[in-house]
């Protein structure tokens, strides 16, 4: 069989001819060299070495693509047009899934061509058994709507701390939203697969976390830069101890007069991940209230408020 004339070289012509004429030249070249192939061996290894490549290729722009998102969120970062848009990562991985699925489904079909199958009966025949899978496959239809859905909806995005619940619900940060499931790192940093059909609500937390504020009441007479200092001091420690549930440095604010009962207190802002307000409303309020002490015998855990709020803006200490 001449190599000029076989089912490969007139596939990658008919292919030449509905691509646009910016890639004419390289399908022009990838006819060259299927027509110098001289063997079936050598144009099944030619088949198999196009496919490697252009999927090492779709990998590489992805990783790439990847990397240059991640760079932007730096200050240095030339790429700032891309800063705030985790969406893109998503996309990307979307798009290079499907592409090497299709890639491979084409190289495969070039390769049974070689073998005798008749190119237009393997893509028609594998249309008719798409239909029947995606029909005795619902679950699967659902995992691939829904996951659209939640990309362009801005429901989630890579990055994002969100709350999803379904048949159970987990808190955690979203790695990807994939056609079959959403991927999300927990708190015990376990990677957890969620199926996109079971996804009932998502709780999205825009920043990141739960801000969380405890107002630490001066005691009477007591020497207030001094109390701050201690305040900053206990801050300091639970998040150098609780780093995985503390997402940032506290900040203490300066000492403020509350608007009715004419005392003063002290506000510390945490950033912590979801859930995890105990560490706050307990460890925290113990501590701080054990180190008041010392300046009031009588100083009560009460008297060391814990809110989930937005705070008012003041100077940091």
């Amino acid at each position: 069989m001449n190599a000029t004339n076989s089912p490969v070289v007139e596939a990658i012509v008919q292919t030449n001819a509905v691509l646009s004429p910016v890639n004419s030249t390289v399908v022009g070249r990838i006819y060259q060299y299927f027509g110098h192939a001289s063997s079936l061996e050598t144009r099944l290894l030619l088949i198999v070495v196009l496919a490697v490549v252009l999927h090492l290729t779709g990998k590489t722009i992805k990783n790439l693509s990847e990397w240059i998102i991640s760079k932007s969120h730096s200050e240095q970062s030339p790429f700032d047009f891309v800063t705030h848009q985790p969406k893109f990562i998503t996309l990307i991985q979307l798009f290079s899934n499907g592409f090497t699925f299709l890639l491979y489904f084409l190289a495969m079909g070039l390769i049974l061509q070689e073998f005798g199958v008749n190119l237009k009966a393997y893509l028609a025949s594998a249309s008719i058994l798409g239909l029947a899978v995606s029909f005795g496959s619902q679950s699967l239809v659902q995992d691939v709507i829904i996951s659209l859905t939640l990309i362009f909806s801005d429901a989630m995005d890579s990055g994002d701390m969100v709350e999803i619940a379904g048949t159970v619900t987990v808190v955690g940060r979203v790695e990807e939203i994939g056609l079959r499931f959403t991927t999300l790192r927990n708190l015990f940093n376990q990677i957890v697969f969620i199926p996109n059909r079971t996804i009932a609500n998502v709780s999205r937390f825009p920043q990141g976390g739960v801000y969380a504020y405890a107002d630490i009441q001066i005691p009477n007479g007591s020497d207030v830069p001094k109390v701050a200092q201690t305040a900053e001091a206990i801050a300091e420690g639970m998040w150098s101890q609780f780093g995985a549930i503390i997402l940032e440095r506290p900040t203490v604010y300066p000492a403020q007069m509350a608007q009715a009962g004419g005392w003063e207190y002290i506000r510390v802002h945490f950033k912590i991940w979801p859930g995890q307000g105990s560490l706050i409303e307990n460890t925290f309020r113990q501590q701080a209230s054990r180190s008041m002490k010392t300046f009031d015998p009588n100083y009560a855990d009460w008297q060391v408020a814990v809110t989930y709020r937005a705070a008012t803006s003041v100077k940091k200490l």
